[in-house]
């Protein structure tokens, strides 16, 4: 069934506490599409970026995922920008581990001293004291873990991060990570049509870990015409995105879905996502269509 629609519909899609202290609502925001092709340079429309961010907090958004390398250093100065000074349940994730060398391009960098100054200047760009959550963008392969890992582990013992997440990581490596520095969460490719991360999402579930799934909507072949899904979305006057953002929320308690665009009508339709309550049976009908 569909749910009563509400002026905050992101707080329909029920809350997560990150790391055990953290109450975000798990419909939250991905700030990737707001730079300029290939992730790289400024928005073509910085004022609409901006409009972007605060109508995602008047929707009920308070998580929101960012990263040095998008842009790179556009994104965290557009939330600052728009956010800045953020309410006490904002909540904001940002990422180093991945240099960047033109439009598309990306090196994992995963030295101590790098990521440590990459927090330094994720902190002045932001604006905060400290990070609520602070992730490896990629594990470098160049550079033990225990390095990596370990200065995150100072930077939050120095008070300058609050939370250590990772990206792209299978379980062995959150377990290895984990042996180091507690991590209370993880972002993997993951969707309604890519669900090679299946076993890091159980993983995850069973042991309280918020599983972010970045690309969340890619639906591919399912929204097309006559498909399980476009179906189902006519069923509930719904959009297809919306649909997929439902059944990711369903899939796992743990689930932080963070659906990013640049524009406020499409962040509009896929925050409404939320209040979408799919039945047991539809999501069943809808796993077994990419199974």
């Amino acid at each position: 069934m569909t749910t009563t629609d509400t002026a905050r519909p992101a707080e329909a899609s029920g809350t997560f506490r990150l790391g055990g202290d953290l109450q975000i609502n798990r419909l939250g925001y991905g700030t990737m599409q707001l730079t300029g092709k290939g992730v790289w340079g400024e928005p073509k429309d910085r004022h609409e970026a901006v409009r972007v961010l605060k109508r995602a907090v008047e929707l009920g958004v308070n998580f929101f995922d960012t990263a040095d390398s998008y842009g790179p250093d556009v994104t965290e100065n557009l939330l600052r920008e728009a956010l800045h000074p953020y309410g006490d349940d904002i909540v904001i994730a940002t990422k180093a581990g991945l240099t960047r060398q033109g439009p598309d391009l990306w090196a994992p960098v995963g030295r101590p001293a790098y990521l440590r100054q990459q927090a330094e200047l994720s902190l002045r760009r932001l604006g905060v004291e400290r990070i609520d959550l602070f992730q490896l963008h990629r594990i470098d392969p160049d550079t033990p873990l225990e390095d990596q890992i370990g200065e995150l582990k100072k930077l939050q013992d120095e008070g300058k991060i609050r939370h250590i997440g990772l990206s792209e990581v299978t379980v062995a490596e959150v377990e290895a990570a984990q042996a180091i520095a507690p991590i209370v969460s993880v972002q993997n490719l993951y969707n309604l049509t890519d669900r090679s991360s299946e076993q890091l999402l159980d993983w995850a579930t069973q042991n309280g870990v918020g599983f972010i799934p970045w690309f969340p909507l890619a639906t591919g072949a399912l929204s097309g015409e006559g498909s399980p899904l476009s179906e189902l979305a006519r069923q509930h006057k719904a959009s297809p995105a919306q649909l997929a953002l439902a059944w990711l929320l369903k899939r796992s308690p743990v689930m932080l879905p963070i659906p990013g665009t640049s524009r406020v009508p499409h962040l509009e339709d896929n925050i409404a996502g939320a209040t979408i309550e799919l039945t047991d049976d539809e999501f069943e009908a809808l796993s077994k269509a990419t199974a």
